[in-house]
């Protein structure tokens, strides 16, 4: 019966070293998938008989049991790629993703994410990436994530121009205007000038210049103050005619120190009213905003930045994920929209989640709950035009290789050398 005990015992560590062996062969085959995660296994011990000697009781193993396979959530290395949607985490997180029509999530380290042919981000087995998008004014939109999708037709339309800030230096010691009448042809006739492009409701293009005539104190003009002015084109480039230009259209008064002393003030208070710009193509009456960032200190007058909200129409050029994990549409027009941001979910115990191929997990009793949430220190940063390779090493795996085979090379002579010990026992009767 002992005897027999230990043929057993050496099956037993067969076929053990046998399921380890098919780890470790999955684990190789595995070495260049992105994303993957190694396993291991771990064996167990079993107690099963126990005898009686001289010495008392003593206990018998009858051979070893699979005690469990895990995989290794490791952080694997990252592979510098040049698509831009391509994404690794770093950290524990994993994307999510969901099949059309199906509530279930799934769960991925691997980031090969692309656009299909309806504008979804996918990844290659078709499952599509969840996010949470953005509304028209860049603004997060509130409630759960949800499929992240790029408009088809691939087109932004043009948005008017409704402010303008010019952020400008006016020199204080620039010298009166000889000319008192303002003419937009006439440099003579003011200090300065800045312009900037504006667009109208169909994308067109027009340009909004403001000037600057310096205050003649001897004439009866106040200290630090000036009078500005402003011209529009319509769409062939000429002046609207309509745009009053004989009188000052506010004043700019300023502290000692340089500094402005209040908002510009005079017509509209710096407000080109909406309706008053005909621009003559087709497209709506507007208005502009116009604001001032000036200072007046002794220097040349000098134009820093002239800054406008509008744009023309644009084609989509290019679809991103940057370092927030954030999907953004740029555009011909040098726009960039966000469409939404990737969300993450984190396990109190991952190495519970359960295997459904294709680089994908499933939540189970074992693994717990997801938190699920925005990119960050917590559930992970997000690597862009990066992948994470395989975290399975093929140098340990090698070695373990070898000792899984001496080890059931082992278990294998423990059988014929059983065999052995028995035919001696039946010969005995000879």
């Amino acid at each position: 019966m002992a005897l027999n005990s230990a043929m057993y015992s050496g099956v037993s560590g067969m076929s053990v070293n046998s399921e380890a062996m098919n780890v470790i062969g999955n684990n190789l085959a595995n070495s260049s998938t992105v994303g993957f995660k190694g396993a291991r296994t771990t064996f167990s011990d079993v107690l099963s008989s126990t005898v009686f000697g001289s010495g008392g009781t003593s206990q018998i193993g009858r051979g070893t049991g699979l005690g469990a396979i895990d995989n290794i959530f490791s952080q694997g290395t990252f592979e510098s790629t040049a698509s831009d949607t391509d994404v690794a985490v770093e950290g524990e997180g994993f994307f999510v993703l969901k099949e059309d029509g199906n509530d279930l999530s799934y769960y991925s380290r691997a980031g090969a994410f692309n656009f299909d042919e309806d504008g979804f981000l996918v990844s290659p087995g078709g499952f599509q990436v969840q996010g949470k998008g953005y509304d028209l004014d860049g603004n997060l939109l509130p409630g759960d994530p949800g499929f992240i999708q790029v408009d088809a037709e691939g087109l932004i339309p043009a948005k008017v121009t409704s402010e303008v800030t010019f952020n400008t230096n006016i020199d204080a010691n620039a010298p009166v205007v000889p000319n008192p009448v303002f003419n937009p042809d006439d440099d003579e006739t003011f200090n300065f000038a800045s312009s900037v492009r504006t667009f109208d409701t169909l994308g067109g293009q027009h340009l909004v210049t403001i000037y600057g005539r310096k205050q003649d104190v001897a004439a009866g003009g106040a200290v630090n103050t000036w009078d500005w002015f402003w011209t529009a084109n319509d769409d062939a480039g000429n002046l609207l005619t309509e745009i009053p230009l004989i009188n000052p259209s506010g004043e700019m008064a300023f502290n000692p120190d340089g500094t402005l002393a209040a908002a510009p003030v005079g017509n509209g208070i710096g407000v080109i009213a909406a309706g008053d710009l005909p621009w003559g193509n087709g497209s709506a009456n507007t208005g502009i905003e116009l604001n001032f960032a000036t200072t007046q200190f002794n220097t040349q007058s000098d134009v820093i930045s002239a800054n406008q909200n509008g744009y023309t129409a644009g084609n989509l050029t290019n679809v991103g994920i940057d370092g927030e994990g954030t999907v953004v549409a740029t555009y011909s027009n040098g726009e960039q929209k966000k469409v939404a941001t990737l969300v993450l979910a984190k396990f109190v115990n991952p190495m519970g989640l359960e295997q459904v191929g294709s680089n994908m997990f499933i939540e189970s009793g074992e693994s717990g709950a997801p938190r699920v949430g925005m990119p960050g220190p917590e559930l992970g940063n997000i690597m862009t035009n990066s992948l994470e390779q395989s975290n399975v090493d093929m140098g340990q795996e090698f070695i373990k290789m070898i000792t899984t085979q001496r080890a059931y090379q082992a278990n294998s002579k423990i059988i014929t050398t059983v065999d052995e010990l028995l035919g001696d026992t039946i010969n005995l009767k000879r």
